[in-house]
């Protein structure tokens, strides 16, 4: 069974609360291929295993999803280490735990520490919702913005069907929370993971900057504190103003030039931002 087979697996299987998630992570991007407004590019995107299922923080999620699952061949499995409670989860595909993969997530926006019963403060990072638990991530909420909507067709999802209306982050939200975690990716080869599928993000939907992207920012940006305006801009200054051994990374990834990839990223978020 491919990858995509799997993953289309997964989303019909989530069928029933599909208007309440959103495929965010690597598969968005691998998604975007089926987006019109997308230009095909002649590379193949990074290759993910695990396929991140967002919903909105108190998304009330009716009906089990994790039995829902398991009928579709699905294992729950721990996901990290931690004492966290609920403990963190993932779902694979016949328990495999290296091949594909599912994890849930929703947005972190308190301080992230909780109570337990004792009265003792604890990180607040998961949650039990419709059976699953989820993880809740900082900045995700910019990736629930306005999702695109997106279907396989019957010849690629190894199903023999469709599989309809899957909703991913819009370009710009999938682009900009990846600015927002920035601090967070300690690794620079994570970094450098995350400047390629901005890169290849701008490509693909550079012909849509103008009259998609722009307006979708626009609001984006209104709906961002303060200081996550100033994080994006100053991750784009971080990133993109010069050369720098995060874009050489980013480049020997994609197999691209270093100084081009960084003329496409740098000449894409004038245009977005309206800078010169």
């Amino acid at each position: 069974m491919s990858d995509l087979t799997e993953f289309s697996t997964l989303a019909l299987t989530l069928e029933p609360w599909r208007k309440q998630i959103v495929f965010v992570g690597g598969w968005a991007f691998r998604l975007y291929h089926y987006e019109p407004r997308a230009y095909t590019a002649d590379y193949n995107p990074i290759f993910t295993q695990d396929a991140d299922v967002a919903y909105a923080e108190r998304e009330l999620l009716e009906g089990d999803i994790k039995q829902a699952l398991v009928a579709a061949g699905f294992t729950e499995e721990p996901n990290f280490t931690g004492d966290y409670k609920p403990p963190a989860m993932r779902y694979t595909m016949g328990g495999d735990a290296k091949g594909f993969y599912a994890e849930f997530l929703t947005p972190l926006t308190n301080s992230g520490k909780k109570r337990d019963r004792q009265g003792r403060l604890k990180d607040d990072a998961t949650e039990l919702n419709a059976g699953v638990v989820a993880q809740k991530l900082r900045y995700l909420e910019v990736l629930l913005y306005k999702p695109w909507v997106v279907t396989i067709p019957e010849d690629d999802s190894g199903l023999g069907e469709a599989v309809e209306a899957l909703r991913v982050p819009n370009p710009v939200s999938f682009m900009i929370q990846k600015l927002l975690i920035r601090k967070k990716r300690d690794e620079q080869n994570k970094l450098a993971q995350d400047v390629v599928y901005i890169h290849d993000t701008l490509q693909i939907f550079y012909a849509a900057i103008e009259t998609d992207l722009v307006p979708i920012w626009k609001e984006l940006d209104g709906t961002l504190h303060l200081n996550q305006q100033k994080s994006v801009r100053n991750g784009v200054k971080e990133l993109f103003s010069e050369m720098n051994d995060v874009i050489r990374a980013a480049a020997e990834i994609r197999g691209n030039d270093p100084a081009q990839m960084l003329q496409l990223c740098q000449e894409g978020f004038e245009e977005i931002f309206g800078e010169a």
